[in-house]
């Protein structure tokens, strides 16, 4: 399993999901709702406690590495965030297939996702930068071979957003999963790959000022 970390940038500060969160977490999620139409995200202090909770349960399976979103400008946590679906290709081959077997250190491959934020948050580059961190740490700790982002067609403001960042379209899963809406859900999926990371990584600099500060 990957070690625990804290990201730290200039807007924000990712730190490991914990329930000492829950209470900031309840009060960022019960702001305006209305952008979460396509996005589950957990309303109440019960449900929030719940949702970390699961996280931690995947987290000690080296399933995923969850983060709460601390906004530095206001020091408060905002929303969440993390790295998920973490493949590990090291070692022998697990048989049969689908048998539990020991794995490496750090995942080989990952997924962004179950990011959301408060509405006051939003459109300010606490996304964008989180994102930026995780990609690092991913790419630049780990040597991932590949990142994935994917949303709900219907969520152009996500589909925005990871287009932003310079991730490859791969294409339309229909019938995907079950949406946050309770429909059937076509999914698109975006992915980075380890020989991409450098264009996308200056065009991320660029949009956050990182180019101009370090001048």
């Amino acid at each position: 399993m990957p070690a625990l970390v804290t990201l730290s940038g200039r807007l924000v500060r990712l730190e490991p999901l914990s329930l000492a969160a829950v209470e900031d977490l309840a009060a960022a999620a019960s702001e305006d709702r209305s952008t979460y139409a396509f996005t589950r995200v957990p309303h109440g202090r019960d449900e929030v406690a719940s949702y970390v909770e699961a996280a931690l349960a995947e987290q000690a399976e080296g399933r995923t590495m969850p983060f709460a979103i601390r906004w530095l400008h206001t020091d408060r946590v905002v929303g969440a965030t993390r790295l998920m679906n973490l493949e590990y290709w090291q070692g022998p081959m697990p048989w049969p297939p689908g048998a539990r077997a020991t794995v490496g250190d750090v995942p080989s491959v990952a997924d962004i996702g179950y990011t959301w934020l408060a509405a006051s948050a939003q459109g300010t580059g606490v996304n964008r930068e989180s994102k930026y961190l995780m990609l690092s740490l991913a790419f630049e700790t780990w040597n991932v071979h590949r990142i994935t982002l994917k949303a709900d067609v219907r969520n152009e403001r996500s589909l925005a957003a990871i287009e932003a960042l310079g991730a490859h379209f791969d294409g339309v899963r229909r019938a995907e999963s079950r949406g946050a809406d309770d429909t059937v859900r076509d999914t698109a999926f975006y992915s980075i790959l380890s020989s991409e990371w450098p264009a996308v990584r200056e065009r991320l600099s660029g949009r956050l000022g990182l180019v101009e500060a370090a001048a």
